[in-house]
């Protein structure tokens, strides 16, 4: 009976709820570059879920490339993607 408990307990956890990993996490964005001035919106995948935590690794992806970030305007799954694809154009999942 003593060696029942735990691993009942074992697979109890294994059934608990797993919280969204990093590589299903996706945020769009608007940047600029200066002279002459350019803007673009764009999505790229994250590992942050929020916005505010995604904020500095948008910023320095962007700025690898020459580009300051403006704002990020949301963070989502998957399920967001499709929506946005037309509207980033070539800058979709580009950085």
């Amino acid at each position: 009976m003593r060696h029942i408990i735990p691993t009942m307990a074992a697979l109890a956890l294994l059934l608990l709820p797993v919280p969204a990993r990093a590589a299903d996490c996706y945020a769009d964005y608007k940047a600029k570059q200066e002279q002459p001035l350019r803007l673009h919106y764009g999505v790229m995948q994250v590992t942050a879920c929020s916005a505010e935590q995604a904020a500095p690794e948008v910023a320095t992806r962007l700025q690898a490339a020459g580009w300051t970030l403006l704002n990020v305007i949301s963070v989502f799954g998957p399920e967001g993607l499709d929506k946005r694809k037309a509207d980033a154009g070539p800058n979709f999942l580009r950085f």
